[in-house]
Formats: C-alpha cells, sequence, structure tokens
C-alpha cells in the first residue's frame, strides 16, 4: 500500500507541474526576449506567482494525502515583504517541502543556492534558472586549489543573485553543509558534529557582505526527523515518521554587513567561528531530538 502512495504523491508532483509548465515556459520566452531589466522584472513578478501556486498545490497534497506528523516552531514578525536569509542542515530532498511548510506565504518565494548539474532537471531546472537561482559548482578543495576560476564562478553567481535581490523582496535559502549528510561523508569529512557536516561559509558570508543592510534577519532552521538516514522516497510514501522543524530568528550582527570574506583574513576568520558556533548549537538541538 505504501508503494502505492508514493506512486500516487509522485504523481501528484509530475502533473502539478506539468499543468503549471505552460504558462511558465510562456513567460520564460517572454522574458528572453523582454528588453532591459526593469520590464523583465515584471515578468519575474509573473514567475514568482506562478512558482507561488505550484508551491501552494503540493503543499495541499502533502497535507491532505501524505499527512505528515509535522511539528512547525517558527518566529513572529515574518513578512513577504522584507529580505530574508534561510540557514538550514540538509538531510533529504524532502527538506526542501518541510522549509516550504514552515514558510510559504510568510516569507518570498526562495531563492536556493543550486547545484549546476540540477539544471538539466526537465522544467524544474529551467524555473530555476528564469528564477534566477544562483548555479553553483561543486568541487573539491583539491580542483579549487589547482583552478582558482571555479571559485571566482561561484562568487558571480552569488553577487549577481544578491544585485538582482535589491529590486524586490527576497529570501536566499542556503543549505550550509553544501549537500546532503550520508554516514559516508560524515566520515569522510571527521566532521566534529554528531548530526551535521561542516558548514561551508563563503557563499553564507557573501551574501550577508552584500546584502546584509536590507536583510531584516537570518532564520536558522533544523529539520529534525524521528527516523534515522531519512529519504524522499519514505516521505512520499508517508513512512518518514514525525517531522519538527524549529525556526529561529537570528539578527544580522552589525559587524557583518559590508565585509569580504574573501580578501580579509580576520573578518574571514570572525564568520567561520560564528557560523561553526551556530552549528555547534545546531548539532546540541539535534542531540536533544534523540
Amino acid at each position: 500500500m505504501s508503494i502505492i502512495k508514493g506512486l500516487v504523491s509522485l504523481l501528484l508532483l509530475v502533473i502539478n507541474t506539468l499543468i503549471w509548465s505552460i504558462p511558465l515556459l510562456t513567460l520564460i520566452f517572454l522574458k528572453i526576449i523582454t528588453p532591459g531589466r526593469p520590464l523583465r522584472r515584471q515578468v519575474l513578478k509573473g514567475l514568482n506567482a506562478i512558482a507561488e501556486q505550484w508551491i501552494g498545490f503540493n503543499l495541499w497534497w502533502i497535507r491532505h494525502w501524505l499527512k505528515p506528523e509535522l511539528q512547525i516552531d517558527r518566529p513572529q514578525g515574518l513578512s513577504p515583504d522584507r529580505w530574508w536569509l534561510v540557514l538550514a542542515n540538509h538531510q533529504t530532498w524532502t527538506d526542501i517541502f518541510m522549509l516550504q511548510m514552515a514558510l510559504h506565504r510568510r516569507i518570498p518565494i526562495p531563492r536556493f543556492f543550486i547545484k549546476r548539474e540540477l539544471i538539466w532537471i526537465p522544467i524544474i531546472g529551467l524555473a530555476w534558472w528564469a528564477l534566477e537561482f544562483p548555479f553553483m559548482g561543486r568541487y573539491s578543495r583539491e580542483a579549487m586549489e589547482k583552478n582558482p576560476d571555479l571559485a571566482r564562478r561561484d562568487r558571480e553567481a552569488t553577487k549577481r543573485m544578491c544585485e538582482r535581490a535589491q529590486d524586490m523582496p527576497t529570501a536566499i535559502y542556503n543549505f550550509v553543509e553544501g549537500t546532503r549528510l550520508t554516514p559516508a561523508k560524515h566520515a569522510a569529512q571527521q566532521s566534529p558534529y554528531r548530526h551535521l557536516l561542516r558548514p561551508k561559509a563563503g557563499g553564507t558570508a557573501q551574501v550577508i557582505g552584500l546584502l546584509g543592510h536590507q536583510l531584516s534577519g537570518i532564520l536558522d532552521v533544523t529539520i529534525v526527523y524521528s527516523r534515522p538516514q531519512p529519504t524522499f522516497w519514505r516521505f512520499l510514501c508517508g513512512r518518514e515518521g514525525a517531522i519538527r522543524v524549529n525556526v529561529r530568528r537570528l539578527e544580522v550582527p552589525a559587524w557583518m554587513p559590508g565585509g569580504d570574506y574573501h580578501r580579509d583574513p580576520d573578518y574571514k576568520e570572525r564568520f567561520q567561528t560564528w557560523i561553526n558556533e551556530l552549528w555547534q548549537n545546531k548539532d546540541r538541538t539535534l542531540d536533544a531530538s534523540d
């Protein structure tokens, strides 16, 4: 029965995507041929509206079909008319839907840091491109040391997103670990955290350095699954068990905006200390949920 439930869930996700693909592709074509940033910004508002509806229907069938056992703790004072930075741990694709369950229509639609390879996902990849998600490479430290231009491309993509984000309220989501947690990755990293991979500070630091004065806050999200090693398929089958999403609102420290993580070693060290302390606190939260 759970396999049938999973297949129906997958079918609902695909049908919802195909329905919205028609107006989506129309607006993408308009955006490509529209001259000038002001006019393209109007088309982008239409794309945002389509994304809102796509997300909304997904959340509707998740609530009524999967009926997850979900507890959400979030702060007051959130607004879709402000700028936010969302930092979260990452274990499975289910995390994306849990973030949407917690924050949809309470803050602007998400702009995720996306791995460059995911642009090839049919329809969805094109939508991410049109919605101006930053596409990032996934490089090893050895590759970046051998070719520093790889890191520069990612920094330029982040800078473009931050410049465009000044046009309208934006929520930038970042899975700071850079990849999903698995036991193998945890062991390979020799992570000092029980439940987390090491946080990658560069992208987060760049966003706050460029956009910090506009941010209304940093939303620190900890996603807790009652069953170990959660999977998206198990979630679609309705077998994931209890899930808790804890959202904390943090003020942007006064020293962060305007800083240059990549050129100022003192700022870099201070920022790394800050994000490591954030991850230590997140790890304790996950420990308490064991």
